[in-house]
C-alpha cells in the first residue's frame, strides 16, 4: 500500500461494524427499563439469547459491546455522587477519631479490631476482643484509651454504626442509651460522618487497614491475651515510632505537644465496678465516712470499720471491701462541711420493723392480738425491736389462748400495752385460774399497786371502840 491506501485502511477498520449493532436498539431499551439499577451484563446477555434465536458473538463479546457503547456515551447512566473536599488540618486536642474493624488471622481466629486516632499527631491507640462490640464495650474501650492518652479530645468523630447512633434524622442523631449518658459524663462533642465520607474520617479507615495488613496479616497468635500484648508492643515501636506518610513526622514526638492540649481526665460511672481504682475510708463510731470535706453514712455493720468509695464528677458509690457489692450511693455535696443523710437508710430501718410487727401478728389469730400488737408498734416506735425480743421470749411457746385472751383484753381496757405487762397480766391469770370479769382501771391500778403480793383475802385485826375511848382517858388523866 502506498500511503493514502494505508491512511484509507485505517479509517476503514477504525469504524468498522459491531457484530451486535443489530440488537443496539434492544440491548438500550432493556436498560433503560431497569432505571436505576443497572443489570449485570451476563443478565442482558441471556435475556438476548432467550429473546432471539442465536446471536453473533460470544458473552465476551457482548462485554466489549456494552463497554463501547458506554465510551462512546450511546449508552449512560446516570450516577449521582455527593461533592466533598479533604478535611483541613485541624488544631491540636481537637478532634479524634473511632471506627472498627474485623480480621481473621491465619490460624482461623477473627479478631474485632476498635481504633482511634488523634486528628493532628496521627497519635494511635488499638483494642482487640474476640466477639462483636456493644456500647459498654466501646464506652470501656474508650475510658482505657483516654488513660492511654493521659487526656480527652474535644471532639469525637464517628460514624453511623448503630453499636452508638440508633438513628440519623437529618441531623438529629440519636445515640444508644449508654453512649448518651457517657457523652454528657465526659463533656465530648460529637461528629457523626454521613455515609461514604472518606474524607470526614480518612484517617481512621487507614488505621484500621494498616492494623489488619501490617500487624494481623503477618501473625498467628495463640490467645487473644498474647494478640493485645503483642499489639500495645507493635503501637509503640510501629505505629507510634515511625515516621507518618500523611504528616512526614514521628506521631510520638508529634503527641508530645499535642498531649498539653488535651483535656483533663474524668472519672466515669462506668469504672466504678473496677476494684483496682477505689480508694479506702475509714468509718467512725457515728458510721460516716468524710469525703471531700463532707460526711456521709454507711450502714451499721460498718461502724468502726472499713469501705471502699468511688467518685465521679457528680457521684459517690461506697463499697463493702470484703464481697466488692455496692452499699449506698449519693449526690456530691458542693458545700464543704455539710452532713449527708441517706432516707433510703431509715427506710430499710422501717421496713425491718414492719416484717417483725408482721410476724408477730401471725403468731395468734385473735383480733385482740392484733390489736394489742399494732398500739404496741404505736406506743413504743424506737424501742419495738426491744419489745419484739421480750415477744419472742414470753409468748412464743406454751402459751394458752384463753388465758391470753383474758390478759389482752384487760391491758387493752387499761391502756397499757407494753409486751412485759402483758406477760405480767397473763401470769396473774394463770395462777388465779378461774373465770373472773373484766376488771376496770381502777382495779388495774390496785393490781399493779399490790405487785409482788398476789394473795386473794387479807385477815385484819379489828377492836372495839371502848378499846381506844380507854385508851385516851388513862392520857388524859396522865397515868
Amino acid at each position: 500500500m502506498n500511503e493514502k491506501e494505508f491512511i484509507k485502511y485505517l479509517d476503514r477498520i477504525h469504524y468498522r461494524t459491531k457484530c451486535f449493532d443489530p440488537f443496539k436498539k434492544c440491548i438500550l431499551e432493556v436498560y433503560e427499563n431497569n432505571k436505576p439499577e443497572i443489570p449485570y451484563k451476563s443478565a442482558v446477555f441471556d435475556y438476548l439469547e432467550e429473546t432471539h434465536e442465536k446471536l453473533p458473538g460470544t458473552e465476551r463479546t457482548f462485554r466489549y459491546y456494552i463497554d463501547y457503547l458506554i465510551e462512546t456515551e450511546q449508552l449512560k447512566f446516570n450516577k449521582k455522587c455527593r461533592p466533598y473536599h479533604p478535611v483541613p488540618e485541624l488544631d491540636y486536642g481537637k478532634q479524634m477519631q473511632l471506627d472498627f474493624g474485623v480480621h481473621k488471622t491465619r490460624g482461623g481466629s477473627k479478631f474485632y479490631i476498635f481504633a482511634v486516632v488523634l486528628s493532628s499527631s496521627r497519635y494511635k491507640y488499638c483494642a482487640l476482643q474476640e466477639r462483636p462490640f456493644t456500647s459498654l464495650d466501646v464506652i470501656l474501650h474508650l475510658l482505657d484509651c483516654f488513660q492511654y492518652f493521659g487526656g480527652l479530645p474535644e471532639e469525637l468523630v464517628i460514624d453511623q454504626d448503630s453499636t452508638l447512633v440508633v438513628s440519623e434524622n437529618h441531623g438529629d442523631i440519636i445515640y444508644t442509651k449508654d453512649f448518651s449518658s457517657f457523652l454528657d459524663e465526659m463533656k465530648l462533642k460529637m461528629f457523626v460522618c454521613r455515609k461514604a465520607d472518606p474524607e470526614s474520617k480518612g484517617k481512621i479507615e487507614n488505621l484500621i487497614k494498616f492494623v489488619k495488613y501490617n500487624f494481623l496479616k503477618v501473625r498467628d497468635f495463640s490467645s487473644i491475651e498474647e494478640a493485645k500484648k503483642r499489639l500495645r508492643k507493635w503501637l509503640v515501636r510501629k505505629a507510634n515510632g515511625k515516621i507518618s506518610m500523611a504528616t512526614g513526622k514521628v506521631p510520638s514526638i508529634m503527641f508530645k505537644e499535642e498531649k498539653k492540649h488535651l483535656k483533663p481526665l474524668r472519672n466515669s460511672i462506668y469504672l466504678k465496678d473496677l476494684t483496682k481504682i477505689r480508694e479506702e475510708r475509714k468509718v467512725d463510731k457515728m458510721c460516716l465516712i468524710s469525703v471531700n470535706s463532707n460526711k456521709y453514712p454507711v450502714p451499721e455493720k460498718y461502724r468502726n470499720g472499713v469501705v471502699e468509695i468511688y467518685k465521679t464528677a457528680g457521684n459517690l458509690f461506697i463499697y463493702d471491701t470484703k464481697t466488692g457489692e455496692q452499699v449506698s450511693e449519693y449526690t456530691l455535696s458542693l458545700i464543704p462541711g455539710t452532713r449527708v443523710y441517706d432516707c433510703r437508710l431509715n427506710e430499710k430501718k422501717k421496713e425491718k420493723i414492719e416484717k417483725l410487727r408482721i410476724e408477730l401478728t401471725g403468731w395468734y389469730q385473735l383480733p385482740e392480738w392484733n390489736d394489742f400488737v399494732v398500739k404496741n408498734r404505736e406506743t413504743y416506735p424506737r424501742y419495738f425491736r426491744d419489745q419484739y425480743q421480750i415477744a419472742f421470749k414470753k409468748f412464743k411457746n406454751n402459751i394458752e389462748s384463753n388465758i391470753l385472751k383474758k390478759a389482752l383484753a384487760f391491758c387493752l381496757d387499761s391502756k397499757t400495752y407494753s409486751m412485759k405487762d402483758l406477760y405480767d397480766t397473763y401470769c396473774y391469770f394463770k395462777r388465779d385460774n378461774r373465770e373472773v370479769n373484766i376488771p376496770t382501771l381502777s382495779s388495774h391500778r390496785e393490781y399493779h399497786g399490790s405487785r409482788g403480793n398476789h394473795s386473794r383475802e387479807f385477815n385484819v385485826s379489828t377492836r372495839k371502840l371502848s378499846v381506844y375511848q380507854k385508851i385516851i382517858s388513862s392520857e388524859e388523866a396522865g397515868i
